[in-house]
């Protein structure tokens, strides 16, 4: 049985409306990208309809993916979650103890998670260590890097 990969609606919209695109909308770029190459001729050193069969293969491994997603999707309701306690969906406000510094992190399901964008993985050293503590609760976790402390100062829903 496969993994379920649990997504916020967020999360959900951006997969599909990117399997839409791909879809609807590149493959047809792509499959004129060809035809335009073909009509130039000898194929065996033709650079543009080479790279257009690699952007070919690269556009349907990518729905292929995105496809095995959304078909194993398991969403969160933001709106339902039980905000006493961390959990998948939830935004948290956290105090870093070493450096004394706030940090603010959205908690989503492993297929979503992007540090950049401050969401993190429920299944990362973080994400599972803070899922299912509360406002007030002091955490050490294990990290690569080493051992980091964190006090839990507020958790809300990332829909706000």
């Amino acid at each position: 049985m496969e993994k379920k990969n649990i997504l916020t609606y967020e999360g959900l919209t951006k997969y599909e409306e990117e399997l839409h695109n791909l879809k609807v909308v590149r493959r047809q770029e792509v499959a004129q990208k060809i035809k335009e190459a073909r009509e130039q001729g000898d194929l065996s050193e033709n650079a543009e309809y080479d790279a257009a069969k690699d952007e070919q293969r690269d556009i349907e491994a990518r729905i292929e993916e995105l496809e095995k997603i959304l078909k194993n999707a398991e969403v969160v309701v933001e709106e339902e979650i039980d905000l006493d306690k961390i959990n998948v969906g939830c935004k948290v406000r956290l105090l870093d103890i070493e450096f004394s510094e706030e940090i603010e992190y959205k908690i989503v399901g492993s297929t979503e998670a992007n540090s950049l964008e401050g969401k993190i993985s429920n299944e990362s050293p973080v994400g599972s260590a803070l899922i299912g503590h509360k406002i007030g609760d002091a955490i050490d976790v294990e990290t690569p890097a080493g051992v980091c402390s964190y006090k839990i100062l507020g958790i809300e829903r990332s829909t706000q």
